[in-house]
């Protein structure tokens, strides 16, 4: 009995180290794809090499980095350009879900403390409207392949038939959550292909209190009326790197709820599929 129960183990193991092998060799075989699907595996694993190194120099090297960077290159020249500073703030807005360590929720954040809570709430709605329908149609055209390399098709199929039945609640809620980070639900609605409509309306109704709660967390920040440019040499390093750590724990909070969702997703997928297959 106990030489069956050890090769039971070694076949499990051994099942376990194919499937792992099956999975990394599919993950690099690209030979199925057309030439667009592949440029945009190409440009994916690019922005991810890049999000990564970001992440990395945020924590390791200069903990103050990525709030100098919002300062000194989103808020102040969208304030000094006035009205025009309007359609910059939006296209960051819409671009930004490409980049890991510039989430829309510190984009959102940014908005309070150039605008202060009203008007940059309303910019943070318009700007969410921007980064969800983009991400949205990016996922729609191109990543359901991706997605099936990373996640497989059986937890593909697991989510179509979630979606189709709770979608617009499921969309909303996620919406909703301050924390939940905001473009990963964008990409997944397009790779599943939701309808459009559906999503736009979920969209913007729950980008609405998550705009506003993060255009007040921005307004705190600053100590002058909203719409002057914001001068770092004259504010005490200490105040600067206490500001800093507010970006960094967000992005760290939104970052790990992503990653518990992400592991959850995972072993429910496996567990949906042995149901399924049974």
């Amino acid at each position: 009995m106990e030489e069956m129960s050890n090769k039971s183990k070694e076949n499990e193991k051994k099942s376990f180290s194919v499937k792992l092998k099956d999975y990394i060799k599919n993950l690099f075989d690209f030979s199925n794809y057309d030439m667009k699907t592949k440029l945009y595996i190409i440009i994916f694993i690019f922005l991810f090499g890049v999000s990564v190194y970001l992440l990395y120099y945020i924590y390791f090297v200069d903990p103050t980095f990525l709030y100098i960077l919002v300062v000194e290159w989103f808020v102040n020249p969208i304030i000094r350009l006035g009205i025009w500073g309007i359609f910059l703030f939006i296209g960051v807005m819409a671009i930004q879900g490409l980049l890991v360590p510039i989430p829309s929720e510190l984009v959102l954040l940014a908005s309070g403390m150039i605008w202060g809570f009203w008007i940059g709430g309303i910019m943070g709605i318009i700007g969410s409207m921007a980064a969800g329908l983009l991400c949205y149609y990016i996922a729609y055209k191109g990543g359901r392949p991706l997605a099936e390399k990373f996640v497989g098709e059986s937890a593909l199929n697991m989510a179509d038939v979630f979606i189709e039945k709770y979608g617009t609640g499921a969309i909303l809620i996620a919406r909703l959550l301050p924390f939940v980070a905001f473009d990963p639900i964008s990409y997944i609605s397009g790779v599943l292909r939701y309808p459009i409509k559906k999503y736009t309306i979920a969209t913007f109704i729950g980008s609405i209190p998550r705009a506003f709660f993060f255009a007040f967390l921005g307004a705190s920040l600053i100590s002058h009326k909203p719409g002057e440019p914001i001068n770092l040499s004259e504010i005490p390093f200490e105040k600067v790197e206490a500001q800093a750590a507010l970006f960094n724990n967000i992005l760290l909070i939104i970052l790990g709820v992503l990653v518990v969702i992400f592991v959850a997703y995972y072993l429910f997928g496996i567990y949906w599929e042995k149901k399924v297959n049974k």
